[in-house]
């Protein structure tokens, strides 16, 4: 490799001296608003296509509702959870779900091999919630930062303007918190049958917070009471020649014939705080929860039963933004929910507009209505509600004419130490074990189909990242990595002598807490007397 390569720099032209990690208080954080090398990364990321999506730019939307138990589990909602939407029985919220790809231009096959975005908005009479996540549960990067390189090596090449397997691979064989979501993708799991046979996740960490400004830390859910169905290539192949949208006429299909999809809400729950027990951080968006060890409680359930009016109004301009909560649910240090809070409701005030939320699929519901000092820009056709002296549009004012605060309630205050700085995640061991494990639970079948997925991709690939590829899926599993070398024809005792990616941590093993990106670590800190 060469050492002569240009300096990366901002736009700016400050030089970049780390591109792999946010600044952060104390490895897991939260993150500072003052990421400017970040920030501009990222909002220029918001805005390189138009008008599509930068990503999930093929999709399909429906209506419907959701209806909650009044139970999280078998205990009360109210133990963790203040938010109305979780809590009250007998209604039916409102609700909008657009399910899409991920990587594909808007005129895409659905059956390409790609994660399924899941985005839900709740139209609760507190304000909307929205949850944005995708079918598989977990993710390739655990830090925002590598969102943009992420998506530019999975888009097409910008010179041949071609999908290549190379650029993947080029990108996740430096990622080792990445071979779990390729275990998943590049399984049968990676196209799933239709919409409404797959699940859905958040994704990342949240908090519950109960009225005594209590929190947990949780995932959430989505369980299809219709089943969980995948393709292999060869049934996908066999799809795509007659139908690219065949996933979007199903979903209508059988809406329209009363056949109205239902999913089971669900929520995974654990103590907030480190959880130094377990070997891996719960805020670690590239890991699973074991369900043995942390169940699937169940919360409530959506069913969709209307299709869109117009695809355009309804489909291509909903929007979704992982910070639209409602209170007694609240952001956790999840690195890449962080990032994402910044970054969803900056695409879609760039992409729709900066009224996107005066359109009818993304407002609130009729029962609310919605009072802000926010004006002006452009495509505005109303005004938000006002106080009772309409030139007054600031808060606050010692007229009393203006908008009023919501009364205060209880909020969770969470303890946070640490140095500012760029920080490596630590528990890495299971890097590789959660993906050894996938590998070693999926049927045979599925194993095959991954197998056979991975070695066509391999045979794409320059042979530096082949080796480091079968190096990864034989660390994760001796098996895994032997069946690939030998159907790729690549030498496997040659990958296993690689050495382990530099300032990485071995493979099964963690890094010494807290490790700066630049290799030192921070002082050790004294507890106060």
């Amino acid at each position: 490799m060469s050492e002569n390569r240009p300096i990366l720099t901002t736009r700016q032209g400050h030089p970049v001296r780390d591109n792999q990690s946010l600044r952060t208080v104390g490895e897991r954080g939260p993150a500072t608003l003052e990421n400017y090398q970040f920030i501009e990364k990222i909002t220029h990321f918001d805005r390189e296509r138009i008008p599509e999506r930068v990503v999930h730019a093929r999709g399909a939307g429906a209506h419907g509702w959701f209806e909650a138990y009044g139970k999280i589990g078998d205990e009360p909602a109210s133990k963790y959870t203040r938010a109305r939407v979780l809590n009250e029985t007998g209604v039916k919220t409102p609700m909008f779900v657009r399910f899409s790809t991920v990587a594909g231009a808007k005129e895409s096959p659905e059956t390409e091999r790609d994660p399924r975005g899941f985005a839900v908005k709740f139209k609760t009479v507190e304000g909307n919630w929205d949850l944005v996540g995708n079918n598989l549960k977990v993710f390739f990067i655990r830090d925002a930062i590598k969102f943009p390189d992420m998506i530019h090596a999975f888009k097409p090449d910008p010179v041949t303007n071609r999908q290549e397997a190379w650029r993947f691979f080029d990108f996740v064989s430096q990622h080792p918190e990445s071979i779990h979501m390729v275990t998943w993708l590049k399984s049968p799991w990676g196209i799933p049958a239709n919409y409404r046979e797959m699940e859905g996740s958040g994704v990342n960490t949240y908090k519950l917070v109960n009225d005594q400004g209590e929190a947990v830390l949780c995932k959430f859910h989505w369980q299809p009471k219709q089943g969980v169905r995948n393709l292999t290539s060869q049934q996908a192949s066999e799809i795509q020649a007659k139908d690219v949208g065949h996933a979007t006429r199903d979903l209508y299909d059988n809406i329209q014939a009363g056949n109205f999809p239902e999913w089971e809400f669900c929520v995974q729950i654990m103590p907030d705080g480190p959880n130094d027990h377990l070997s891996f951080d719960p805020l670690d968006d590239t890991k699973r929860w074991p369900e043995d060890q942390f169940p699937l409680l169940p919360v409530g359930r959506m069913v969709l039963d209307r299709v869109p009016d117009n695809f355009f109004a309804e489909v291509e301009q909903s929007a979704f933004g992982t910070g639209v909560l409602v209170d007694g649910i609240d952001f956790s240090d999840d690195k890449m929910l962080q990032g994402r809070t910044l970054s969803y409701s900056d695409t879609q005030r760039y992409r729709v507009g900066a009224n996107y939320l005066q359109l009818p699929i993304n407002a609130p519901q009729p029962g609310v209505k919605v009072y802000s000092n926010q004006r002006d820009g452009a495509m505005t056709y109303g005004v938000d509600g006002t106080g009772p002296n309409r030139h007054i549009n600031y808060e606050p004012s010692t007229l009393g004419e203006g908008l009023a605060e919501a009364p205060k309630r209880k909020e969770y205050h969470q303890p946070v130490e640490g140095n500012l700085g760029r920080y490596q995640t630590s528990r890495t061991e299971d890097d590789y074990a959660q993906a050894g494990h996938r590998y070693r639970t999926f049927e045979d079948w599925e194993r095959e189909d991954l197998i056979a997925n991975l070695v066509a991709d391999m045979k794409q690939c320059p042979e530096p990242i082949q080796l480091r590829m079968v190096w990864h899926f034989w660390h994760a599993d001796e098996d895994y990595g032997r069946r690939v070398a030998e159907g790729a024809g690549i030498d496997l005792e040659k990958a296993k002598a690689l050495p382990p990616l530099p300032g990485r941590a071995a493979p099964h093993k963690r890094l010494t807490p807290e490790t700066y990106t630049e290799g030192g670590n921070a002082p050790h800190k004294v507890a106060a007397e």
